[in-house]
């Protein structure tokens, strides 16, 4: 190490004489090193969790006030000086499982594996067979009406809520959805969430939606699908235990009364990777009007 700094310093003399850089030690270099990994590790952290979502909202704002500093819009400045250690606050409440989870694990010596990127998770996507599998075994269901919730996560990593539940790490196929969701076994309540080809938990607790205009005759299974696509971008399928209806939930809307062909349109969208928020925007105005058209027809 000392011979190549030697030699960089050398080459720096000779044809960099020109130029005022700053001398550059052994010590600095792996301080450099380590300072671009830890910044690294935090955004892949960051990126791994729902934090992402928050964090991308804080960059939007942080724009915002540098353009009111450069336009010198001396109110907006005052306010963003006064509101900036309320903002820290509110960010340590926001991310407050976040937090507490990374720094349980640095106390359990864990930090390489809390910062690691995992490949497939982030490039992951489910295959046709599992669209397959996923459409076969809700429609079995369905016609037993069996009760069922099935998260099917897309960029927005739902570990927070994988935990809650039962480990699984198993492939997806209709029929272990079937015997997971079959009533009075160990594993039917709460929702199962899938990750690319694989079911990754069970018995999952969701979070409960508190949109007002929900249908009343919703119950607790329609309303934690509906929650969870407040929070993350997955889409979840529901089957209902009293009718048998498929419903699906995506983007905090929830439509109901899906058939076999239009389930399998929309995980076959869901699978794709250029699925963006426009896209995610146009399905819920082309679901919804679908779903009135329908209505509409039944009259």
């Amino acid at each position: 190490m000392q011979g190549i700094v030697s030699g960089m310093v050398a080459f720096r003399d000779k044809y960099l004489f020109w130029l005022n850089i700053p001398s550059v030690t052994p010590t600095d270099v792996v301080e450099i090193i380590l300072i671009a990994f830890l910044l690294y590790s935090i955004l892949v952290w960051i990126k791994n969790t729902r934090a992402w979502v928050l964090f991308k909202g804080i960059i939007i704002i942080a724009v915002f006030v540098l353009l009111a500093a450069l336009f010198q819009m001396n109110t907006i400045l005052w306010l963003a000086s006064r509101l900036i250690n309320v903002g820290i606050i509110a960010l340590a409440v926001i991310f407050q499982p976040e937090l507490r989870r990374a720094l349980d694990q640095l106390g359990r010596k864990r930090l390489f594996g809390m910062f690691s990127w995992d490949i497939d998770r982030a490039v992951n996507r489910f295959s046709e067979r599992t669209v397959n599998e996923l459409v076969k075994g809700t429609f079995e269901m369905a016609k037993v009406k069996t009760g069922a919730l099935i998260v099917v996560e897309k960029d927005i990593v739902l570990g927070e809520y994988e935990r809650t539940g039962i480990a699984l790490d198993s492939l997806v196929s209709s029929q272990l959805l079937i015997n997971i969701f079959e009533k009075n076994t160990p594993l039917h309540d709460g929702a199962v969430i899938v990750r690319g080809d694989r079911i990754v938990s069970a018995t999952c607790y969701l979070p409960l939606s508190d949109n007002m205009e929900l249908d009343k005759e919703l119950g607790t299974r329609h309303r934690a699908a509906v929650g969870i696509s407040e929070v993350s971008d997955s889409l979840t399928i529901i089957v209902s235990e009293e009718t048998g209806a498929v419903s699906i939930a995506i983007g905090g809307v929830i439509i109901r009364g899906l058939d076999n062909e239009t389930l399998k349109k929309q995980l076959m969208e869901l699978a794709d990777a250029g699925y963006g928020q426009s896209r995610l925007q146009k399905l819920k105005r082309r679901l919804e009007h679908g779903q009135k058209s329908v209505e509409s027809h039944n009259e």
